[in-house]
């Protein structure tokens, strides 16, 4: 047990550090481009927002998940717990919604003149910051209840209903609707995914018309040049599919372990799922941008 406990800890280690590099290399590409002057695109915005949240979403439940599995029991008092668990839920929030900002957003820059979406082509880029801003306003208020519920692993209550999270509770209280309540945390995700979902398919859309139109007009033979957008486009796609396969696996596995009973390795499995796409999401944006050969062209 000890032996399975120090390789789940060195895996949940392992994603922590392998994240965390590619994020921060990211953050501080962007920053260089910032101080030097160089343009920065609205969707340079999006990209940096997400890689910070994304080192928020591994350290605030890799940290604690690889204390646990390296044999660091009881380590978090009652605040310790609702503080790691609340920062975990916002920041898991935030990179929901930035991914969902991210597919919207090249949703409308894609948009033909005709379409209702391009009078808006002007207004959002110059918005992105407030849009960023409305994102941490709403899950940090929204989430409160991560203070109420979570506690320490100790003591118990007669009074409530207690999930064990290895090393914290959530106690539900019996006169509240458990299915409702996890009902209503969900219903701001199931929103991003819905845009997610919408913005993806009106991308591939405008696409499969724009390759159609050129086709026809310069014959089959045509080798498309990618452009910076098309390029962005492949990004958010490729960023989408991968949050929403995350996602759903790691959604799955939640509703088992709350409405079954808690089993410990599919614990570990739910958390390492929670964390892959903060950890793998840099590496797919730094192999595009050095496959696409040009200087800050994420």
């Amino acid at each position: 047990m000890v032996f399975n406990g120090m390789v789940v800890g060195l895996f949940f280690l392992f994603q922590i550090v392998f994240g965390v590099l590619g994020n921060s290399f990211l953050l501080g590409l962007y920053t260089i481009i910032f101080f030097i002057g160089l343009r920065v695109r609205p969707i340079d915005l999006i990209l940096c927002h997400l890689a910070f949240v994304n080192n928020l979403v591994l350290l605030s439940k890799g940290i604690p998940q690889t204390m646990v599995t390296l044999g660091l029991n009881n380590f978090l008092n009652d605040m310790g717990c609702k503080f790691v668990f609340y920062l975990h839920r916002v920041t898991r929030g935030l990179s929901l919604c930035t991914t969902s900002l991210l597919s919207g957003f090249q949703a409308i820059t894609l948009s033909p003149r005709s379409s209702k979406l391009s009078k808006f082509k002007v207004r959002v880029p110059k918005c992105m910051a407030l849009f960023c801003l409305l994102c941490w306003t709403f899950h940090l208020v929204t989430n409160y209840y991560y203070f109420l519920y979570f506690k320490a692993q100790m003591g118990s209550n007669n009074t409530t209903e207690r999930i064990d999270l290895i090393y914290c509770t959530a106690t539900i209280d019996v006169l509240f609707n458990y299915a409702l309540y996890v009902l209503i945390i969900s219903l701001p995700d199931v929103f991003c995914i819905v845009i997610m979902a919408g913005a993806s398919g009106y991308i591939i859309f405008v696409l499969y018309r724009h390759h159609q139109r050129v086709q026809y007009i310069h014959g089959n033979n045509l080798t498309l040049i990618r452009s910076p957008e098309t390029r962005a486009t492949q990004i958010t796609l490729l960023l989408v599919c991968m949050f929403v396969s995350f996602y759903s696996l790691n959604s799955v596995l939640i509703l088992h372990l709350q409405f079954g009973k808690p089993i410990f390795w599919l614990i570990h499995v739910s958390t390492f799922l929670s964390a892959c796409f903060s950890a793998c999401s840099p590496f797919v944006l730094i192999v595009i941008k050095l496959c696409s050969r040009q200087s800050y062209e994420l």
